[in-house]
């Protein structure tokens, strides 16, 4: 099963950016999002941001997340 989470991101270098969801922080491609930058909310599948996500959306997601698989205090 693939998934997709929100993330925030924190600093962009070229089509490279820092994302981070609570205390975990990683490196995402932006090539499908290149306006992206930091403060937004993109939503990240197998190391590339897909999609912007508004704060609404991404508590959704982080929700459903939360019920599904057992995550606990995830937030955007």
């Amino acid at each position: 099963m693939c998934v997709a989470v929100p993330a925030r991101v924190v600093k962009v270098s070229g089509y490279s950016a820092t994302v981070a969801l609570e205390d975990l922080t990683w490196e995402v491609r932006l090539e499908l999002l290149p306006t992206a930058g930091p403060g937004d909310m993109v939503l990240v599948h197998a190391g590339f941001a897909i999609e912007f996500v508004d704060e609404q959306e991404a508590r959704r997601m982080l929700d459903l997340l939360e019920e599904v698989l057992g995550w606990e205090n995830a937030a955007p």
